[in-house]
């Protein structure tokens, strides 16, 4: 089985990725597929013998998406233009918008134009505006309808299409068909505009956010130099200036003050080469660290101080680097347990939509026949407008993608959403003591940095530890008491931590299992949530659901404070989505009319409030940024 994380354009909304989701789960040979809507990514796991990227693509631009998977095409520069082209539509729909606003409120032409001249020229505006600014939402729509689903386009193009045919209608009609009733009769062409410029607004300013959503990613990726310098032969040829993809294991590189270290490696030569190196976004910790011959060297970390050189071992996607990035890409595009059910009501919710725009129109001709015919169109646009599942599927992917990318930053990597979701449920911990607590040192196993700091923080937030370990009581209890673990075990077994992993979970503990080496992988494989140290063993760092790149133990209370911030979030953004749709649905219906209010959402006032609650989703989910320093 591949797994690889691949763009896809085109994705709009929580429907979008559903679609999405749904297409590729469906084809032979794939797994899973599961999409990043934030990053407009999916992460897909598939058997290349049974099934390949050009199948997956194909079945995906047969339902309106890209899947970008040639090496010539760059999706950064293929999003730029798509967010210069959204620019330039957003701004063109609202000229239109306003010329439209303008002859529909009688603010020009009064005296020399009549109604039917200014009618009919917002019909050729709201028209031109429809074929260029709103092409798009009725090409989407057209594609969805044709494979029996629909998305947020459908909403869009329901609607507008709707009061535009209807404003037509009495443009030319309105007077013999209503007038001639004794109904008063009126044009929407201001509603067609406004709701494509709103929406087109409204997604302009997602995806301005959304840009800052991937930013700790950018950030990681930022550090992959471009070039090395292959360094100075004995033969006496001088160091020359290589591309990073040139760089061959076994090669000797120079690094100098203030450049980036090319791949990973080690340190080569006599004790006079050293420098000193700053890994802080690779670990988080902040000092600077010197390095001297023997000592392992990572790519991306910069040199502050003197020049090296070094010994490249492993090179490309083999790097720790590489395989940050790749990671954080694979849990950004995981999905939180919570999400899933998001999903599910995504996959309803623009037919349900459409259904309560039925209803709505019934009731209201029910009720008022003819007489509230207008009203009836009215009230069933507004509410094919406002409902809107981009915000509650932005909700939890968006505030995931900034908790993961923050702690990517931090040093703290995590594995999936599924981790950072169940780190906020901890409040039991198991700590190994050798080479998690403590560290060697020429007195003798020595209590690390911050480690005393870091367990009073954990107990602060509620949570109790427990350290395990196979050494004598009489080197076991001198560490706890200095770490201030009240809770500790000394001589004990691999299958001793998997027990107490097990007894915590039997008392109704949530437990995290923190360890670094071969014995901890069983412990490691039972907790609800399992820590590896990123300078532990492999075997650790495969079982475990996250790693700290650093030996700072202060990131593991970050992991929980970070984890318990965003799933807060979540929580915050699902809570003001769903109240959303719940009180703005029945106000786009009309319903204070029954109690006796002449007031109600219209079409356009619909589309402002639907932007804005996409976009408030997002930039709520950044205060992530700020709020986990």
């Amino acid at each position: 089985m591949e797994k690889k994380t691949i763009a896809v354009l085109g994705m709009m909304c929580a429907v979008c990725a559903a679609n999405v989701e749904r297409k590729l789960n469906g084809l032979d040979g794939v797994r899973q597929a599961s999409v990043n809507l934030p990053g407009r990514t999916v992460l897909v796991e598939y058997d290349a013998e049974r099934i390949s990227l050009q199948q997956m693509k194909d079945a995906l631009a047969a339902i309106g998406y890209d899947m970008v998977i040639e090496e010539d095409r760059n999706v950064e520069a293929i999003e730029r233009n798509a967010f210069r082209l959204l620019r330039r539509k957003v701004l063109l729909s609202w000229f239109f918008a306003l010329m439209v606003m303008t002859l529909s409120m009688g603010w020009l032409g009064t005296s020399d134009w009549n109604a039917d001249i200014r009618n009919q020229t917002c019909l050729i505006i709201a028209l031109l505006n429809l074929v260029y600014c709103g092409r798009q939402f009725y090409q989407s729509a057209w594609r969805q309808l044709i494979h029996a689903s629909a998305n947020m386009d459908t909403l869009v193009a329901l609607s507008t299409a709707v009061s535009f045919l209807f404003s037509t209608f009495n443009t030319f009609w309105g007077e013999q068909f209503w007038g001639a009733r004794g109904i008063q009769w009126h044009t929407y062409f201001d509603a067609s505009v406004m709701i494509i410029t709103f929406v087109l607004t409204g997604r302009l300013l997602e995806e301005r956010a959304k840009q800052s959503t991937a930013g700790s990613m950018r950030s990681l990726m930022g550090l992959q130099p471009k070039t090395a310098h292959l360094a100075a032969t004995s033969s006496g040829e001088p160091a020359i200036d290589i591309p990073i993809a040139a760089v061959q294991p076994g090669d000797i590189l120079e690094v100098r003050a203030g450049e980036k270290i090319p791949v990973d490696g080690q340190v080569c030569g006599d004790a006079n080469n050293a420098a000193t190196v700053d890994e802080s976004m690779m670990t988080g910790e902040s000092v600077a660290i010197e390095k001297r011959a023997g000592n392992k060297l990572l790519a991306g970390t910069i040199v502050t101080n003197g020049t090296l050189l070094m010994k490249a071992e492993q090179i490309g996607q083999q790097t720790v680097l590489a395989n940050m990035i790749r990671m954080v890409q694979e849990a950004q595009g995981s999905k939180a347990p919570v999400q899933r059910t998001v999903d599910r009501i995504a996959l309803v919710f623009v037919p349900t939509v459409v259904a309560l725009s039925v209803l709505t129109f019934a009731l209201w001709y029910i009720l008022g026949g003819q007489q509230l015919l207008p009203q009836a169109v009215l009230s069933a646009i507004s509410v094919l407008v406002i409902a809107c599942p981009c915000a509650m599927g932005l909700a939890t992917p968006t505030a995931l993608m900034v908790g993961i990318g923050k702690a990517a930053g931090m040093g703290i990597l995590i594995k999936d959403a599924t981790a950072l979701e169940e780190l906020h449920r901890v409040n039991a911990m198991v700590v190994d003591k050798t080479g998690t607590i403590t560290q060697p040192s020429p007195d003798g196993e020595q209590l690390k940095p911050h480690a005393a700091e870091a367990m009073d923080t954990l107990q602060q937030q509620g949570i109790s530890v427990h350290m395990m370990s196979g050494d004598k009581e009489e080197r076991v209890a001198p560490i706890a008491q200095s770490a201030h673990i009240a809770h500790y075990q000394s001589q004990v077994l691999p299958q001793d931590k998997e027990n107490l992993v097990r007894q915590l979970q039997q008392q109704g503990q949530h437990v995290a299992m923190v360890g670094d080496g071969i014995n901890d992988s069983q412990a490691l494989a039972t907790a609800d949530v399992s820590i590896a140290m990123g300078a532990g063993t492999d075997v650790a760092m495969d079982v475990a659901q996250v790693t700290l790149m650093g030996n700072d133990l202060r990131h593991i209370p970050d992991a929980i404070r970070l984890s318990r911030k965003t799933v807060g979030m979540i929580r915050q953004n699902l809570f003001w989505a769903f109240i959303y749709n719940i009180v703005c649905i029945p106000l786009a219906a009309g319903v204070p009319y029954l109690f006796g209010q002449s007031w109600q959402i219209t079409p356009m006032w619909a589309s402002a409030l639907m932007a804005f609650s996409s976009v408030s989703v997002v930039l709520n989910s950044l205060r992530l940024k700020w709020l986990t320093a």
